[in-house]
């Protein structure tokens, strides 16, 4: 086997893996700023209340479920 045709293997999944990464940590930032602005109202104490809380894990739910949906519509086209 070519050695450099190995490295260029090796080089293209190193960047598919930061690829992925930067959107899953672009993905989390949406998210954050999407749930925190529609369940956080108040000024946030050191800890959340009860309903903050069930916001924010519906909406996190809820994101991660369209984030979903969208993905696999555009791989089925």
């Amino acid at each position: 086997m070519d050695p450099s045709a190995l490295n260029s293997a090796e080089l293209q999944h190193f960047l598919d893996q930061e690829k992925q990464r930067a959107m899953v940590q672009e993905m989390v930032g949406k998210l954050t700023d999407v749930c925190w602005d529609k369940c956080i109202t108040g000024t946030p104490g050191s800890k959340f209340s009860s309903s903050e809380a069930t916001c924010l894990s519906n909406c996190a739910q809820r994101y991660m479920d369209m984030t979903i949906m969208i993905m696999k519509r555009f791989q089925s086209q």
